[in-house]
C-alpha cells in the first residue's frame, strides 16, 4: 500500500551543531528533491542508496539557506522499511523550520508524534518491544538505562519471549486440530507433556517479569525521602548530593517549608529524592501542612533517609521523624555534622544502617552511594532483558495467570477445549507484547508517548 511521505525536524528544538530533516514514503525522494539539489548534478532520487550526498538546501522562495548533506535510503533497507530520505544540517532552529515548511509546500506532511517508528513496526521493521525501546532509549538518564533501552531495541527482550509465543501457538495449534479433525490421525500430546509445555512457558515468562522491579528503578528511578527535624542538614544533603544549590539553606529553622525533588545520580542509582520540611509541631499553618506533606512522602516513598544532627541530643521531633522514616520498605539512618562534636552514638538510633556523614564537607558520601547501590543497583546486566515497560508487566502477568489456570484445569482433567482457552488468553496477552495481536488502541496509546520526528 502506497503511504503519503511524512516529514519533521528529528532533532531538538535549541541551536545545535547538526540539524536533521527526515522524511518517509513512497515518493519522498522526489519530494525532497524540490528543496535540495546535489553538488553532483543528478536529481535526489538518482542518488547511490544509502549514501551521504553533498547539496544545497532551499527554501520554499528558493533561496539557498544551508549547505548540507542528503541520504536517501530505498525501501525496505531502511528504518521505517519505506523509501527515506534525511537531510543533515546546520542546527538552526529558524533555518530548519523553513526547510520543513518548503518540504510541505511541496507535497509533504507534517509526521505525528511517533509515526516514523509506527510505520517500522507496521512494517515488519521492529516488534512492539523494540519500538517501545526507542522511546526508553530516548528518556533515559542514566547510562544502565540507555545500556537496557539499547538492548532492548536489538531485540534482547524478543529473543526471550517470542520462543515462548512459538512455543503456546504450535500447542494451541494442536489442540485445535485434535478437536476440529476427530477422525483424522492426529497424534494426541498426551497430559504429562502439556503440562511439562505449559509449566515451560510459565516459568519463562516468570523469569521476565521478575525483573521488572529492578526495571522499574533503572527507568523511573526510586522514590527517596529525606526525613529529620528542622535545621538537621536535609537541605545541604540534597545540594551535596545535586553539586549544586538546588535549595534554600540557612540557619533559620523552618525555611524549607514544602517537599523539593531532584533527580539525584548516586552510582549507577537514579534516585528522586525528595527534600522535605522539618518535622516538628508547629502554629505555622504553612509549615503544618509542610509537615504533614513531609509524613505523607515518607509513606510513598521506597527509601527513607532519617538526617539527624549528631552535635546535638534526641528529641521528640527526632523520634518523631524517625518513625515517619521507618515506615518506608527500606530506611537508613544519617549521622550529619560530623565535622562538629558528636553527641548521638549510632546505637541510639533504631535503624540497621547507620552511617555518619558530613554535609558540610561531603565526608561520608561514598558509603551512603555504596549502601543504596547494594539495595538498588544490583541485578542482572542492564542487557536488554530487564523489564522496564509497565504496560508490557502488565501483560506478561495476566499470560503467567492464564497459564497457571490451564495448568490446574489440566490436572484437575478438564476437557481440552477448557486448557485450550486459558492457553490462547496466554497466547493473546503475549502477543500484546510482541505486537502480534495488540488492538489498534493499544498501538495508538504507545506511540503517543513519541516525539515528533522519531
Amino acid at each position: 500500500m502506497r503511504s503519503d511521505v511524512i516529514a519533521a525536524v528529528a532533532t531538538g528544538t535549541a541551536p545545535s551543531a547538526i540539524g536533521i530533516l527526515r522524511l518517509s514514503g513512497a515518493g519522498c525522494a522526489e519530494v525532497a528533491g524540490k528543496i535540495f539539489t546535489l553538488k553532483s548534478g543528478i536529481p535526489l532520487r538518482e542518488a547511490p542508496n544509502r549514501k551521504l550526498m553533498l547539496g544545497l538546501l532551499h527554501d520554499r522562495q528558493g533561496r539557498v539557506i544551508d549547505a548540507a548533506l542528503a541520504v536517501y535510503c530505498r525501501a525496505p533497507h531502511s528504518y521505517t522499511g519505506e523509501d527515506t530520505v534525511e537531510l543533515q544540517c546546520h542546527g538552526s532552529p529558524a533555518m530548519l523550520a523553513a526547510g520543513l515548511e518548503a518540504l510541505f509546500a511541496n507535497g509533504a506532511r507534517q509526521a505525528g508524534p511517533g509515526e516514523f517508528t509506527r510505520r517500522a513496526f507496521l512494517n515488519g521493521q521492529l516488534d512492539l518491544t523494540q519500538a517501545e525501546a526507542v522511546i526508553d532509549l530516548i528518556d533515559a538518564e542514566t547510562a544502565d538505562a540507555a545500556a537496557n533501552a539499547a538492548g532492548q531495541l536489538g531485540g534482547a527482550l524478543l529473543e526471550r519471549l517470542r520462543p515462548v509465543y512459538d512455543a503456546l501457538r504450535d500447542l494451541c495449534s494442536q489442540f485445535h486440530a485434535i478437536l476440529d479433525y476427530p477422525d483424522e490421525e492426529i497424534e494426541e500430546l498426551g497430559v504429562e507433556a502439556i503440562g511439562a509445555a505449559l509449566a515451560d512457558a510459565q516459568r519463562r515468562l516468570h523469569a521476565v517479569s521478575a525483573t521488572y522491579e529492578r526495571g522499574r528503578h533503572l527507568k523511573n528511578g526510586v522514590r527517596a525521602v529525606l526525613l529529620g527535624r528542622p535545621n538537621a542538614g536535609k537541605s545541604s544533603l540534597l545540594n551535596a548530593l545535586a553539586g549544586y544549590d538546588r535549595v534554600i539553606v540557612t540557619d533559620v529553622a523552618g525555611t524549607t517549608r514544602d517537599t523539593v525533588e531532584e533527580p539525584i545520580r548516586l552510582g549507577g542509582v537514579l534516585l528522586r529524592l525528595t527534600d522535605t520540611a522539618g518535622i516538628r509541631e508547629s502554629h505555622d499553618a504553612i509549615e503544618a501542612m509542610g509537615v504533614a506533606r513531609s509524613e505523607r512522602a515518607a509513606q510513598e516513598a521506597e527509601l527513607a533517609v532519617f538526617v539527624c544532627d549528631a552535635a546535638q541530643p534526641l528529641n521528640d521531633e527526632d523520634r518523631r521523624a524517625m518513625r515517619a522514616a521507618r515506615s518506608a520498605p527500606r530506611s537508613l539512618a544519617l549521622l550529619n555534622k560530623t565535622d562538629l562534636p558528636q553527641v548521638v552514638r549510632p546505637e541510639e538510633l533504631p535503624f540497621e544502617t547507620v552511617l555518619s556523614v558530613s554535609a558540610a564537607t561531603g565526608e561520608g558520601l561514598d558509603a551512603l552511594r555504596e549502601q543504596v547501590e547494594r539495595w538498588f543497583g544490583q541485578g542482572r546486566s542492564c542487557d536488554g532483558s530487564i523489564l522496564t515497560n509497565a504496560r508490557q508487566f502488565g501483560a506478561l502477568t495476566r499470560a503467567e495467570e492464564a497459564l497457571s489456570r490451564a495448568e490446574r484445569a489440566l490436572r484437575g482433567g478438564m476437557t481440552p477445549d477448557a486448557v485450550l482457552t486459558d492457553a490462547e488468553e496466554a497466547m493473546q496477552s503475549l502477543g500484546e507484547v510482541l505486537g502480534r495481536t495488540v488492538r489498534e488502541d493499544i498501538t495508538n496509546r504507545i506511540f503517543e508517548r513519541f516525539c515528533v520526528g522519531k
